[in-house]
């Protein structure tokens, strides 16, 4: 009996001074602030060591108590094995946590990723939208310039013999001339209407001037003011051509527009 707790007193002795000498190792770094992580993974060992330690002391102990010197070197190699084992749980809890707060972020950085994506996205549309309504002002603005250049020239509604009344297609010009007139309130229209020469001029010049009256009721109608419509009938004393036919008569049986700036429609009056 004496012989036993000999020997555990000596595996214990001995346990004990490594496990305080390996203590007293790892509490210098700790006061040392500039430690790196190269300094930490270097006490990695010294700590799995010590547990290894302890376990050896646990079992030693108790290998001493159940089965004498013999139980107590088998013990010890057991409590070896244990303290292994608590270190090892140890540093897989270690890195279960450290993996699990990495997930978080990883998490979150998805997250915040596929928000910017879908503003972005939402940008790029908002972009062609964008785009698609700069090309559609741009065309208005060319049919625009077209038309005003078009009645800048002079644009002529012609009629039949004796008549006063619109042919239909005349009417979609006069619908083009009245969405120019309300895209561009700062123009007015100049309107002259003539008559052939045939017949007397009483009549010529009656005819014209319900040839003007039809037109400006017509822009009147499609919204345009009337004071911005400047009318004046010439009768049969405007003639295009010198010479008198059927053909040349067609052509002065008409109301000419054209379009001006609002100085040039007050300079004229």
């Amino acid at each position: 009996m004496k012989k036993q707790l000999i020997a555990i007193a000596i595996i214990s002795s001995l346990s004990i001074a490594n496990i305080t000498h390996l203590h007293a190792e790892e509490m210098k770094p700790a006061i040392d602030s500039t430690i790196d992580s190269s300094d930490v993974l270097a006490q990695t060992p010294e700590r799995e060591h010590t547990e290894e330690l302890v376990g050896l002391s646990s079992g030693a102990i108790l290998g001493a108590v159940v089965g004498g010197p013999v139980g107590a070197i088998v013990g010890s190699f057991v409590g070896v094995l244990i303290g292994k084992t608590v270190g090892d749980d140890s540093e897989i809890e270690t890195q279960n946590e450290l993996l699990a707060k990495q997930q978080q972020a990883l998490e979150l950085q998805t997250y915040e990723l596929t928000a910017l994506h879908e503003k972005q996205q939402s940008l790029a549309e908002v972009n062609d939208e964008y785009i698609q309504v700069q090309t559609q002002l741009a065309d208005l603005r060319h049919a625009q310039e077209q038309k005003m250049q078009e009645l800048a020239i002079g644009l002529n509604v012609q009629f039949k013999t004796g008549s006063a009344t619109i042919e239909p297609h005349f009417e979609q010009q006069l619908d083009d001339v009245a969405y120019v007139m309300a895209l561009s309130p700062d123009l007015m229209l100049d309107l002259t209407g003539y008559a052939d020469r045939r017949g007397d001029s009483k009549f010529n010049q009656a005819l014209s001037e319900q040839r003007l009256i039809a037109v400006t009721k017509y822009l009147a109608n499609q919204g345009i003011a009337d004071e911005r419509l400047h009318a004046k009938a010439y009768g049969a004393t405007a003639p295009l051509h010198e010479q008198q036919n059927f053909e040349n008569d067609f052509f002065d049986r008409r109301v000419t527009l054209k379009i001006i700036p609002v100085g040039e429609a007050l300079a004229a009056n």
